[in-house]
């Protein structure tokens, strides 16, 4: 038995390589699949944690406890506690003690927390010394500049019961990451609405002065737990660790889970995918597998017949055919293996160790299904042979098309691929035949066009033959009596479907994952940096781009409701990468420029001179407050009334000088305000270089100056004299310090571009924008979603906001963004001009990080099983006209010796072959393009479920014709190949003539 297999193996070389060439294929995507389904879950559990915030990473456990003597042994001993629940893979780990506390300013009270944090001094900049002994502090520059503080001033802030606590001001600092883990706690941030904690020694909490403050032991998830399947491992020991924690009044806080879940759901998404696409792929290579059978099994029927006529029982010969398969199918499985662990480590790289064994494992049962299905159809292939009578076996001609039992395969295949397209087109979940609906459907279409091509070759010969028309009848006669011809085309109709869909995939999550960049960044490049405040950041990127074509400042505020993004607007439209779900590109910069606002003179010197006029009784100062437009540092000026009367100016005299923010009044001693103060400021004058600032004519343009918003305001009036100013009635008793006179230097109400619901007060009252003190607002257009903030949010003039905002610093992170054609060194040009960038990033980069999450990764490997069918369909094409080329020789040779022209028969020769290719890659790609609407395929949602734009369509017009010419390419090549070997004879008159079907044609 064994020599008859190793004869008839030799013996059948060119049906050997067919079905070894098949089997390759299909072993090659099936040792990829479960390797690369592996690896790509573990390459996205590492996306979503790269994506995740330093916040969602930590783990902090949180209590409250009585410090009141040695708190650092109390927080060392907290730690202690902590960390052994804790496993030791989780790393840097950092203490913290934090107590919230309020600060009285002008415009009410403010949340504000003192803290202490494990190495502070590391992680900030410092302007002055580390704080070391209790009750002194750093505060932020932002809260300096907020409430006015210096070195060595006292900050006294008081708890829930309004008990003082007086901290002495050592020195300010700035966060030099603040992306950094060690920030990622929010209680060492600042609160919504509050301000940036001060930082103080451990000892502070020793005092005996705080009670039940909070302590913390933060540490950050690593990657290594997460790789492989430590995700899960990873839930369940946290789970058991926050069980043990509570028994001694420990809490465990952590954002972690959001990511767990995203994890779970990539790892669903991947394997869900993956497994579909491996077994359309391997129900792809069982057909091709049983057409190449069909084909070469012409002379395997005279062999069959032999055997019978010998006396072999059919088990015999069943095992002898089976033996005869099960060499190229093994050798197959031998050969696309490796290829395909090669590959799928190429796309997805390495599986974690803790995977590998169930990695391996699948691998096998894939390969063994590739083995065994391959060889139980062709052997189901034998047998329905085995039962033909021997007369019917010798014969050489064709014993029909289809009988009742394909016809009842294709109307299950059918009824199947209905089921499919309803569940689809019904929603619900990912389950049941929804995800093989488009493959299915595309079957179905190939099945009817395959019994419509056979009919209509059938008629279309006879015609064409009877009118004239010699070689379109050859070519549709050769197609119609081709055997299996049905089948193949039915086979290049669903590969190229397939292929077509899965490059449409492929090129809509590029698509979707580059504009989900571009909409969370809002353009190319985006630089997170540090400044003073908003005046400086605006100031440093137009000094570094002057042009105003590649950078742009922005400051995004996320802690609000709604989210606010201040930009520069007069470099919007050049810098931004705009959508069209964004609004039109000019309608804040319109409406802002069209605001008419009147910016005041700049002081430039280093002294002013004020001339003013008092009718009140009692004693009062004029406040002035400048700020400088190069850095922002605000300049406090006083001055005595009445008269004129000369005060220094410190800084403004370097360029470009600084702006007025407001004037003040204000009594001895910060007590309120006479009734009968009325103040008339009458003229404005700088020495060092000398310029009139403000004349009478200046003064008494009420145009220019805006009372303040809320308490007990000053009455404002404008007369030939200049700017009247008189205290307003206070009849409720306010204790009111000073009243202030706003420079009205921008368009009021800001103009403001709103996505998403408005604020409910706004339905209640005038729109205000509560981040810059009460300012009030006006919509000037809508937009669907706004870049960085999504469907909800505030696009606003970065300009007019910090004009507004005075010397005071809302909170917000301060971006640059960049042009896609910003020059290399325009970094370095911003950092000289006096920004720190603490990150960069990029559409690119984000892309790429998206790009390993689920969705991304099944979208590869279907294009991957895609390839893999329409090399299938390429091989079976070739296995196809091989095998019909003898006899198609004979009768080409034939028709020559009878006077067919040369050209004719080569024609012929060829178009077999090419109708039957074009017809197949027509109505695939036909049914490409039907397929995504009739199933209501659409592009894979993120794993987030965000869904700010609307998503691409999963096919188009330039998908689908490179898909053409790619299945063009492979399909038609192929074909010439293999039927090249037939026309070398038929060139010649005569040449053929006489051959018949030579067996040694035949490869054999």
């Amino acid at each position: 038995m064994f020599t008859l297999v190793v004869d008839a193996v030799r013996a059948r070389t060119a049906q050997v390589l067919a079905i070894f060439v098949l089997t390759a294929l299909a072993a090659a995507v099936a040792a990829a699949g479960p390797w690369y389904a592996y690896a790509a879950v573990t390459r996205a559990a590492e996306a979503q944690l790269s994506a995740a915030s330093a916040a969602q990473r930590n783990v902090s456990i949180q209590t409250e406890t009585d410090v009141r003597t040695d708190a650092a042994a109390v927080l060392r001993r907290f730690a202690d506690l902590a960390a052994g629940e804790l496993s030791r893979s989780l790393d840097q780990p950092v203490r913290g003690i934090q107590q919230r506390l309020s600060v009285t300013r002008a415009g009410g009270d403010a949340n504000m927390a003192v803290a202490y944090r494990d190495d502070l001094c590391r992680h900030v900049r410092l302007d002055g010394p580390c704080p070391s002994a209790p009750l002194q502090i750093a505060v932020s520059n932002a809260t300096a500049q907020n409430l006015g503080l210096q070195t060595g001033d006292t900050l006294t802030l008081l708890d829930r019961t309004g008990f003082p606590f007086r901290f002495t001001v050592v020195a300010t600092y700035s966060m030099r990451d603040p992306a950094d883990p060690y920030w990622s706690n929010p209680l060492f941030r600042a609160e919504v609405p509050g301000l940036d904690p001060v930082f103080t020694p451990v000892e502070t909490f020793g005092s005996g002065l705080f009670q039940q403050p909070t302590l913390t032991y933060d540490v950050q998830i690593p990657p290594d737990l997460i790789r492989g399947d430590g995700a899960q491992r990873l839930g369940a020991a946290l789970d058991d660790a926050e069980a043990r924690l509570k028994p001694n009044r420990l809490r465990m806080i952590t954002g972690i889970d959001t990511v767990l879940e995203r994890i779970a759901a990539d790892r669903d998404t991947v394997r869900r995918g993956v497994l579909t696409a491996g077994l359309q792929t391997l129900i792809l290579t069982w057909f091709a597998i049983g057409i190449a059978g069909r084909c070469t099994g012409r002379d395997r029927r005279t062999d069959v017949a032999l055997l019978k006529l010998r006396g072999l029982s059919r088990g015999d010969i069943l095992r002898l055919a089976s033996g005869q398969h099960l060499v190229p199918l093994l050798a197959g499985v031998l050969a696309g293996a490796p290829a395909g662990l090669l590959l799928a480590g190429g796309l997805a790289g390495a599986v974690h160790p803790s995977d590998r064994g169930a990695a391996l494992v699948l691998v096998a049962a894939a390969l063994a299904a590739v083995l065994l299905g391959g060889l139980l159809v062709l052997v189901i292939g034998e047998a329905l042979v085995l039962r033909q009578p021997v007369a019917v076996l010798l014969r050489r001609s064709a014993t029909g098309r289809a009988d009742w039992r394909a016809t009842l395969v294709d109307q299950v295949l059918a009824a199947v691929a209905a089921a499919a397209v309803y569940q689809s087109r019904s929603g619900g979940p990912e389950d049941g035949l929804k995800v093989a609906a488009p493959a299915l459907a595309a079957l179905a279409i190939a099945l009817l066009a395959a019994r419509l091509l056979v009919r209509v070759a059938d008629r279309a010969g006879g015609a064409a033959l009877r009118g004239g028309w010699l070689r379109l009848g050859l070519t549709a006669v050769q197609v119609s009596r081709q055997r299996g011809a049905d089948r193949v085309f039915a086979l290049i109709v669903v590969a190229v479907a397939v292929f077509a869909t899965a490059a449409g995939g492929l090129a809509a999550d590029r698509t979707v994952r580059a504009e989900r960049s571009a909409a969370e960044l809002g353009a190319d490049r985006v630089l997170r940096v540090e400044a003073p405040n908003r005046t400086a950041l605006l100031a440093a990127v137009r000094r570094a781009d002057p042009g105003g074509r590649e950078a742009m400042a922005v400051v995004a505020d996320t802690t609000t409701i709604p989210p606010v993004l201040a930009v520069d607007t007069t470099r919007l439209a050049a810098v931004a990468q705009w959508r069209p779900e964004f609004g039109p590109a000019g309608l804040l910069p319109d409406a802002t420029a069209a605001g008419g606002a009147k910016p005041l003179p700049l002081v430039t010197g280093d002294r002013l001179t004020l001339r003013t006029r008092s009718e009140g009784t009692a004693p009062v100062t004029v406040e002035l407050l400048l700020q400088h437009e190069g850095t922002g540092r605000p300049v406090a000026v006083a001055f005595g009334v009445p008269g004129t009367v000369s005060a220094p100016v410190p800084g403004c005299a370097v360029a470009p000088g600084c702006r007025l923010v407001r004037w003040g009044l204000t009594a001895p001693g910060r007590s309120p305000l006479p009734p009968d103060t009325v103040v008339t400021l009458q003229s404005l004058r700088q020495y060092g270089p000398a310029a009139e600032v403000l004349d009478p004519a200046g003064f008494g343009d009420i145009g220019r100056w805006r009372p303040a918003v809320g308490g007990v305001a000053i009455d404002i009036a404008t007369t030939g004299d200049g700017l009247r100013l008189s205290a307003d009635r206070n009849e409720l008793a306010v204790r009111v310090s000073s009243t202030e006179v706003w420079a009205s230097d921008t368009a009021m109400p800001l103009p403001v571009v709103l996505a998403g619901e408005a604020p409910a007060e706004w339905r209640l009252t005038d729109p205000l924008l509560t981040s810059f003190g009460q300012v009030p607002a006006r919509v000037a257009g809508t937009a669907r979603a706004l870049p960085g903030l999504g469907t909800s949010g505030i696009l606003v003039d970065l300009d007019a906001t910090r004009r507004v905002a005075g010397e005071s610093e809302p909170p917000g992170e301060f971006q640059v963004w960049l042009a896609a054609g910003a020059r290399p060194g325009l970094t370095a040009n911003l950092t000289a001009a006096g920004l720190t960038v603490i990150t960069a990033d990029s559409t690119a980069q984000r892309s790429a990080v998206l790009g390993g999450q689920g969705p991304a990764a099944v979208a590869r490997f279907g294009l991957l099983a895609g390839v893999a069918a329409l090399l299938l369909a390429a091989a079976t094409t070739a296995v196809a006209a091989a095998v019909d080329r003898p006899v198609l020789r004979g009768q080409l040779a034939a028709l020559r010796s009878q006077g067919l022209p040369a050209p004719a028969a080569v024609t012929t020769g060829y178009a077999g072959t090419a109708a039957l290719v074009l017809a197949g890659l027509s109505v695939g790609v036909f049914a490409a393009a039907l397929v995504g609407p009739l199933t209501r395929i659409v592009v894979p949602p993120f794993t987030d479920g965000w869904a700010v734009l609307p998503p691409p369509a999963p096919q188009n017009g330039v998908v689908l014709a490179l898909s053409a010419l790619v299945a063009l390419v492979v399909l038609g090549v192929t074909g010439w190949l293999s039927v090249r070997p037939l026309l070398r004879g038929l060139r010649a008159p005569g040449a053929a003539a006489g051959r018949g079907a030579d067996p040694k044609e035949d490869g054999r």
